[in-house]
């Protein structure tokens, strides 16, 4: 059962932005991705209170996506990053994205403790993820 609805379309636009996002990442970074945007759309605290759609979370503006904000967003969805969205949705999670709402690629260092008060729960290859607190986002522990 789909831990968050989402039309054939959506499907798509998750499956496109965790290619632009992670393409270089594998499948299990993909899907980290896919994770982060799930979470956005299911956590009602933060910057995602008014967030209720995988349409809304991908092109959410201020606090979305850089691949969309900075337009390597157009690639197609290919049917394996099709089949990865679906997983996501599905409420498949994966550690250190579990529960995390950002994720970030930081240049020449490691992953910082915390940013913007958001803590670290890990890094992916070349991805640092940060979760809130079971405080400010209980939302986000529930499912």
């Amino acid at each position: 059962m789909p831990v968050v609805k989402a039309t054939w379309d959506e499907i798509q636009l998750l499956a496109r932005l965790i290619r632009a996002e992670a393409e270089s990442e594998g499948d299990l970074g993909m899907l980290m991705v896919g994770n982060v945007g799930v979470n956005r759309v299911r956590a009602d605290c933060l910057d995602f209170k008014q967030i209720r759609t995988i349409r809304q979370m991908v092109f959410q503006s201020p606090g979305g996506f850089e691949a969309v904000q900075k337009g390597y967003f157009y690639q197609r969805a290919r049917s394996s990053e099709i089949r990865l969205a679906q997983k996501v949705i599905q409420g498949q999670r994966f550690h250190p994205a579990k529960y995390a709402l950002w994720f970030f690629k930081p240049y020449g260092g490691g992953c910082p403790p915390q940013w913007y008060n958001q803590w670290n729960s890990g890094r992916f290859k070349s991805h640092c993820f940060f979760h809130p607190t079971r405080y400010t986002c209980p939302s986000v522990y529930r499912w």
